[in-house]
């Protein structure tokens, strides 16, 4: 295959599952491998969360696989200092990568991980299909005396490139997009609103229908099996795929990818740096894992390989062995006959077991 993938751990727990998938991308074999620093590690080393160099690595690399950043030792109100978070934004704005995709399907072995029962979460598979580059993170923003402000800012064009993603993907799934705003209050919905509904008149193969944010997020826990494919802006994107993660029973099961019109694109978990965790041995690489899929699929084209990773993980999972996130809560077993007895494991024995499913 001969791929080039750039590896950036970054903070807190993110080399720790970047050194997992490594693993798993050396037993998938034949890619050439990069590491380098962003994030915190990237301001302790060189002043800035994002050097020119490793932006340039990124760009020349077939995909890029990133751990996570930031930590309490990089926190301020300083808006002149650097936060690690810049990092991950300049990657996304300096590679183009607009859309991102965010998939949930619990697994069938996971089901009392999640706080919701499971009559709720059984038959969920949806897709969250989030802009990237625009709205309040990107727009102006800054400290006037006593008034500090952030500008959300929308263009046509960028609307209709993310609702097309949107589209595209609903037609290989159920053929339904929920488009998620706040067009009753929010100039910038309401242009977004009107943009997804021609797009969606262009398209007329994909059914369409519109939810206020604050009822997105409602349903998402009373009936997320509604669900296809949810369209929305940069903000809600963030907020309603960390609420839907819960689904999964841990933000640590859910991954994603970050695309645009040109390259491999970036592939991260979802979670945090989770600094408290840090050193510790026992965050879940599966996030990391199911990313690895993501971007064998999305970013490489090599569609088997990236079946055979998602296997291994169910394979592990329905085998019963779980890291502390993911473990059944008040007893050692679960109540219920048709589960599987749980092994509570660290970051290296779930990624053996996941190897030791892996079949390519």
């Amino acid at each position: 295959m001969g791929r080039r993938i750039v590896l950036l751990p970054g903070d807190g727990i993110g080399p720790e599952i970047v050194a997992a998938a490594r693993r798993l991308l050396e037993a998938v074999g034949g890619f050439e491998l990069e590491e380098r620093l962003v994030g915190g590690a990237s301001i302790d080393a060189h002043g800035t969360a994002l050097t020119d160099e490793v932006l340039e690595a990124c760009r020349a690399a077939d995909a890029v696989l990133l751990g996570a950043v930031g930590g309490p030792q990089w926190d301020t109100t300083d808006p002149t200092a650097p936060r690690p978070e810049q990092g991950l934004l300049g990657l996304r704005k300096g590679l183009g990568l607009y859309a991102n995709l965010r998939p949930v399907k619990p697994s069938p072995a996971l089901l009392l991980a999640s706080p919701l029962r499971e009559e709720r979460i059984r038959g969920t598979d949806l897709l969250v299909v989030r802009e990237l580059t625009g709205g309040i993170y990107f727009g102006a923003s800054g400290r006037e005396g006593g008034r500090a402000f952030d500008t959300c800012e929308y263009e046509v064009a960028e609307i209709e490139r993310i609702a097309r993603v949107a589209f595209d993907a609903a037609r290989d799934r159920r053929g339904r997009v929920t488009s998620v705003d706040k067009a009753n209050v929010l100039e910038t919905s309401r242009l977004w609103r009107e943009t997804v509904e021609r797009v969606a008149a262009d398209d007329g193969e994909v059914e369409l229908d519109h939810l206020l944010v604050d009822n997105a997020a409602m349903q998402l826990v009373s009936e997320p099996s509604r669900f296809d494919v949810i369209l929305t802006e940069n903000m809600f994107g963030d907020i309603l795929s960390d609420e839907s993660a819960m689904l999964t029973g841990s933000l640590g099961m859910l991954p994603s990818a970050s695309l645009g019109d040109d390259g491999g694109g970036l592939f991260e978990p979802v979670h945090g740096s989770a600094p408290d965790l840090a050193g510790k041995g026992v965050a879940n690489p599966l996030a990391t894992f199911l990313s690895v899929a993501l971007m064998l699929r999305h970013g490489l084209a090599l569609d088997e390989e990236a079946a055979a990773v998602e296997a291994a993980v169910e394979a592990a999972l329905t085998k019963g062995w779980r890291t502390p996130d993911l473990a059944w809560v008040g007893s050692e077993t679960p109540p219920m006959s048709d589960l599987p007895a749980e092994v509570e494991v660290g970051t290296r024995e779930m990624t053996d077991a996941v190897l030791a499913e892996l079949a390519v």
